[in-house]
């Protein structure tokens, strides 16, 4: 035979089985208490009773009048039967001074003494007792027959102890029946309360709950991840140390709404939304955020988890590679050309005209590195450089003609090592891109590239209205100016700050979405204490303009005096 030990009960089931216990031993305590108490009131009313009956008895003329005669038994005995029966006591007892009884409910008893005490009834006094006589244990008064100051008489009037029992247990029996109401309505509405609590806790005892938590604790600040708890009313119920760090809040936030946080209006939106969010990218002062949301219900919305998570550095790693995927199609398409040339010069050499190869390849060959030469002549930095020459490619593979502006001049090792290439790659690039994306399909589609230094003492002297003081930056730092402009449609002055929030965009979304160029440009320039604007072009199109302080020393380059187109796309001239 096994033994088998019955696991731990859940905490529900513990608190059902004490509360049980609890209301049992509540209910008998108080049945006690009331059985003792009713006794002891029945007792009380009973020497009332006793009492009152006694004293009726002895105050009657007609009870005083048979005291005087030669046989008082004749007129008494019938006399306290009657009362007897109408006060329902047990017995009335009428005697003489010294105890001989005159009536009794036993005929047999009368003539015999009285059994009981009587001293203080005969020196005129009512008193009550508690004795065992002829009829059994009673509780009786007895009280003088006063003839004037003369005691003539006494009479004694009691209730069995057996009676007041009997009506003790009548009242017990009722006020069982009300403890076991008391009782089961006490278990039902526990039962009740229990099983909603073995619903919220999910059967799990107390020793589990406690694990739980300390599991749960240990999780919140192991996961580098952001975690974000709102309850039902969209403030702040939970967040982790992660969560804190990628939303950029201190301090104690726990209660306050998600609307009191400070953080992007976007991001904001997200958190208030009633629908779940999947892997939506939203931006802050300094990061890129995947956010997942969902809602906690149980029959009614209690709240939302949100998940955070930091893709700063897979965004920009996610730029390059679209710019390196960029180079890749570009690089395939001027190899499909070089073969066509190839063909060209192979088809003139078989022909015999070897004079007209060498003219056809040599030219070629001019060009091509005539474009590099201008580039690199105009900015030098090896990395914009790079950028600007994989851009002209692709720019030329739409048809459009990708210009580096006549005022351009940057040359290698004068950015600082505070401004990332990085950095430079997103905002350049997503400029270009979305520069040749509105120039596409215009008349004479082109894209004009500006990138150059200057003090920001001569901001004023070109024109520019913006404000250039910054605490930071000693008066007359240098500032690196990159400007792209294009002969699209341009941007409506109505949404020339929408423009820059994530999401937005004039163009149908692709399939990894839209409107996250230009926010990640703001972000990356505010990240470096720079602005980024947007102007109508000379062209019609429209022209973005980001400067950044260089808070490093490095020279300040001139520029150049004449322009530099770089391509020669399909809507360029003919």
């Amino acid at each position: 035979m096994r033994l088998t030990v019955p696991g731990p009960r859940s905490l529900a089931g513990q608190l059902f089985a004490m509360q049980a216990v609890l209301i049992a031993v509540v209910v008998a305590g108080y049945a006690l208490f009331t059985y003792v108490s009713d006794r002891s009131q029945a007792e009380e009313a009973a020497r009332r009773q006793a009492r009152a009956v006694a004293r009726s008895v002895a105050d009657s003329p007609s009870v005083l009048a048979a005291t005087r005669t030669s046989d008082p038994t004749a007129q008494l005995q019938p006399y306290a039967l009657k009362v007897m029966r109408d006060t329902e006591v047990d017995f009335i007892t009428i005697m003489n001074p010294r105890g001989i009884r005159w009536t009794h409910p036993d005929p047999d008893q009368i003539g015999q003494k009285f059994q009981g005490h009587t001293e203080k009834a005969l020196r005129g006094q009512t008193f009550t007792e508690t004795y065992t006589g002829t009829l059994g244990p009673s509780v009786r008064a007895v009280t003088p027959i006063q003839d004037g100051r003369k005691v003539v008489g006494l009479v004694s009037a009691g209730i069995r102890v057996e009676e007041i029992t009997q009506r003790v247990q009548d009242q017990l029996t009722a006020l069982l029946g009300v403890a076991a109401g008391a009782l089961a309505l006490g278990a039902v509405g526990t039962y009740v309360i229990n099983a909603r609590l073995r619903r919220h806790t999910h059967g799990m005892n107390a020793a589990e709950l406690s694990r739980m938590h300390d599991y749960h604790q240990a999780a919140l600040h192991a996961v580098r991840e952001g975690l974000l708890m709102l309850d039902g009313q969209y403030r702040v119920a939970l967040i982790n140390d992660g969560g804190r760090e990628l939303l950029g809040v201190a301090g104690d936030v726990v209660g306050r709404s998600v609307a009191e946080l400070g953080l992007p209006a976007p991001l904001t939106g997200a958190l208030l939304a009633s629908e779940p969010r999947v892997d939506e990218v939203h931006l802050t002062a300094s990061r890129v955020l995947v956010i997942n949301t969902s809602p906690v219900s149980g029959g009614e919305r209690r709240g939302t988890v949100v998940t955070l998570r930091d893709v700063t550095e897979l965004q920009s790693l996610m730029g390059e590679l679209d710019s390196e995927r960029g180079f890749t199609q570009a690089l395939r398409s001027q190899a499909h050309e070089a073969a066509n040339r190839l063909h060209t010069v192979v088809s003139l050499i078989e022909l015999g005209r070897a004079d007209e190869a060498v003219e056809f390849a040599t030219a070629e060959l001019e060009l091509a590195q005539a474009l590099t030469d201008q580039v690199v002549a105009a900015v030098s930095e090896p990395v914009l450089a790079a950028l600007l020459l994989g851009k002209t490619a692709q720019a030329n593979e739409r048809g459009v003609e990708l210009m580096v502006s006549e005022d351009s001049r940057l040359d290698d090792g004068l950015l600082p090592d505070s401004l990332p290439a990085r950095d430079l790659v997103t905002i350049l690039g997503n400029l270009i891109d979305n520069a040749v994306d509105a120039a596409q399909g215009s008349v004479r589609a082109r894209v004009t590239v500006s990138a150059y230094t200057e003090d920001a003492d001569d901001v004023g002297d070109a024109g520019d209205a913006r404000d250039t003081e910054d605490a930071q930056d000693p008066p007359g730092a240098p500032e690196l100016v990159m400007r792209v402009s294009d002969t699209g449609p341009g941007v409506d002055p109505a949404h020339a700050e929408a423009v820059f929030e994530r999401g937005f965009s004039t163009k149908p979304a692709g399939p990894g979405g839209r409107g996250l160029g230009l926010a990640l440009v703001q972000q990356a320039a505010q990240r470096h204490g720079g602005t980024l604007t947007v102007t109508r072009a000379d062209g019609g199109g429209a022209e973005f303009e980001v400067r950044l302080p260089l808070r490093e020393s490095g020279a300040v380059a001139g520029r150049t005096t004449s322009g530099t187109p770089v391509s020669r796309g399909a809507g360029g001239d003919a």
